[in-house]
């Protein structure tokens, strides 16, 4: 069992700066990479980006390449989303993920992980 809490999120205009955090508590040592999605009202889950938790290799959408930034801190259990020259669009409800073990279905669609956070509300204006 592992547990997830985002934490981070607020109301920023555009191009500003965001960071989010996601803390894990339980069973990490079963985790194998960590990710982190969206969705905004009315629309379907959006991958964002991802993380080996070993390697530490990374995963973007589209999106937000060059823009996010995913990172991690293994002693810490964190895993982290630098948000820079942020946009309208960005707004969405922000969801840290974990998976037990590294599949092609954690960096592509179905985009399946074992255990979901609570959310953290990112809000851009224009």
């Amino acid at each position: 069992q592992v547990q997830l809490v985002e934490s981070g999120g607020g109301s920023v205009q555009a191009v500003g700066s965001l960071r989010l955090s996601c803390s894990a508590s339980g069973r990490t040592f079963s985790v194998e990479a960590m990710g982190w999605f969206r969705q905004a009202p009315g629309k379907d889950r959006e991958f964002v980006a991802a993380i080996g938790w070993s390697g530490g290799a990374t995963y973007y959408a589209d999106s937000v390449k060059g823009r996010f930034t995913i990172s991690r801190d293994k002693d810490k259990n964190t895993v982290y989303l630098q948000m820079n020259s942020l946009k309208p669009e960005d707004t969405a409800a922000y969801f840290c993920a974990a998976d037990r073990v590294i599949t092609t279905k954690t960096i592509s669609p179905p985009y399946e992980y074992d255990y979901w956070g609570q959310g953290t509300q990112v809000s851009v204006s224009s």
